[in-house]
């Protein structure tokens, strides 16, 4: 009843977030882009991430022209860091150098992209204009994998065609670190977007945040998000026993260990340590992985025993 009083009209139109900033979300609705409030069952809180840009929802139209998000409806992925919602494709950009591209911090992403239960995984490395070594060489295990890999330029206009056909039909979330020219990426392939862009300290070798939130842009018949620009992300709430499952090539050996589980770090007559040492799974993946594992072990023992305190 206190609703009616308020102003609310009784039916209800679905819609999708578009961008969450200072407490409203902003809802696109047909061609309306409605700033609405939540209601208080969908405050974010430790075990729930709440709603985010992506969310499909449905809301009630007020008497000012705003709105209040009364439902969410199921998501389809959810990427947790940034978190975007209903996301069909990732494309983790890195730059070829400045800032130089750290193999384990590809392969943090590539897990948080496989965790996220997103369908399209695609590296994008641009400023690869400035690499000095074999970039094909450097790039090739993964592709081994089945990751597509675009080896673009901003600056120089390289590679930019195949990067649009990827684009195609897609709802795209951009994601990397500072500094890789993400902004930038996406100014060239759309100029309307207007996007900030900053620059790679020369001090300290890592980029600015020029993107402050993450918002769904409209492209073609789908959308691209751009994300703040971050160089670590926690992988804590990771089930350690899951691991394994999100380096695909490992997948073919899982079943074929001595023990299960297996940890396929200490373990004798381990399958995907073996595969490691025939060369089927590449030596830098393998690393990337026992180092994942290691930490997220460490930091949930770490949790268990502040919970115990």
């Amino acid at each position: 009843m206190q609703e009616q009083q308020s102003g609310a009209a009784p039916d209800r139109q679905e819609g999708r977030v578009i961008k969450a900033y200072n407490s409203f979300f902003y809802v696109q609705v047909g061609a309306e882009l409605i700033a609405c409030k939540l209601r208080g069952k969908f405050k974010k809180t430790r075990r729930s991430i709440g709603v985010v840009p992506g969310d499909r929802v449905m809301i009630s139209r007020l008497a000012d022209g705003s709105g209040v998000v009364e439902d969410q409806l199921p998501r389809t992925s959810m990427l947790r860091r940034p978190a975007v919602a209903n996301i069909t494709q990732v494309m983790l950009t890195f730059a070829a150098a400045q800032p130089d591209l750290h193999p384990l911090l590809l392969n943090r992403f590539l897990v948080l992209a496989e965790w996220s239960g997103i369908p399209h995984i695609t590296i994008c490395v641009n400023k690869s204009d400035l690499y000095t070594g074999d970039i094909d060489a450097f790039l090739q295990d993964y592709e081994a994998i089945g990751y597509p890999v675009l080896r673009v330029s901003a600056k120089e206009n390289q590679g930019l065609d195949a990067l649009r056909e990827r684009l195609a039909g897609e709802t795209t979330v951009f994601a990397g670190p500072s500094g890789v020219g993400k902004s930038s990426l996406l100014n060239r392939i759309d100029e309307r977007l207007h996007l900030t862009t900053g620059h790679v300290s020369e001090k300290i070798k890592r980029g600015r945040h020029t993107t402050r939130v993450a918002e769904l842009l409209p492209y073609g018949d789908g959308f691209i998000v751009d994300t703040p620009g971050f160089s670590a992300m926690e992988l804590t709430e990771l089930d350690i026993q899951d691991l394994p499952g999100y380096f695909p090539e490992f997948r073919p050996q899982l079943d074929a260990c001595r023990f299960a589980p297996c940890s396929h770090t200490h373990e004798p007559d381990c399958a995907v340590k073996a595969a490691v040492e025939a060369g089927t799974i590449s030596r830098e993946r393998y690393d990337a992985y026992v180092n994942i594992y290691e930490e997220i072990k460490s930091n949930q023992q770490l949790a268990r025993k502040k919970e115990y305190k």
